[in-house]
């Protein structure tokens, strides 16, 4: 068992405890743990780090959220039908902005084999902006450079405002999330 966990951490320094136990595991054998093929990796001098856990939601926008749902839990449909959600995401066109986290012989940092593949110039990465109501989707709109509260409020007032009247009406609320540059 110990060949197979060590042989298969070599084979993709990568690879989470999770996998090199899927891939390890045999029928009508135990199943190690994923902390026990942690202790034998480290034991064989293949330490990994993990990365500190946070959770993406302050504890304080947390118990704010679920009042805010506390507050809106009896609403039907005829009360949302006149509310405009809007939200931005970012999508990389190659790999990651989050750290990735390699199994390595201490010493090893520049082989090749534990390293991760790069391209020139960040890879890049496309921004964009959109919004949904009850009976349809707007458009999205590509935010080129940074976004700070100019583009944001040029976004609102050609983007969302037209869609908005087009399909609503003049009687609808607007909710966002409460980014910094939203206010």
């Amino acid at each position: 068992m110990d060949r197979n966990i060590l042989r298969a951490c070599r084979e993709d320094p990568r690879r989470t405890s999770t996998d090199i136990q899927v891939s390890v595991t045999f029928p009508n054998e135990p199943v190690s743990s994923r902390r026990t093929i942690r202790r034998h990796l480290q034991v064989a001098g293949l330490h990994g780090r993990r990365p500190v856990k946070k959770p993406l939601v302050s504890l304080k926008n947390r118990k704010a959220r679920v009042e805010w749902a506390k507050q809106h839990l009896s609403w039907g449909p005829r009360e949302w039908a006149n509310h405009i959600w809007s939200d931005q995401s970012k999508f990389n066109l190659f790999g990651t902005d989050g750290i990735q986290w390699i199994r390595r012989p201490i010493g090893s940092r520049y082989v090749p084999q534990y390293q991760c593949p790069t391209v020139k110039h960040g890879g890049g990465a496309v921004m964009v902006w959109g919004c949904f109501s009850d009976t349809s989707m707007g458009s999205l709109k590509r935010i080129v450079g940074t976004m700070d509260r100019y583009v944001y409020e040029d976004i609102l007032e050609n983007t969302m405002r037209p869609w908005a009247r087009a399909n609503l009406g003049r009687s609808w609320v607007f909710q966002q999330d409460n980014d910094p540059k939203h206010a």
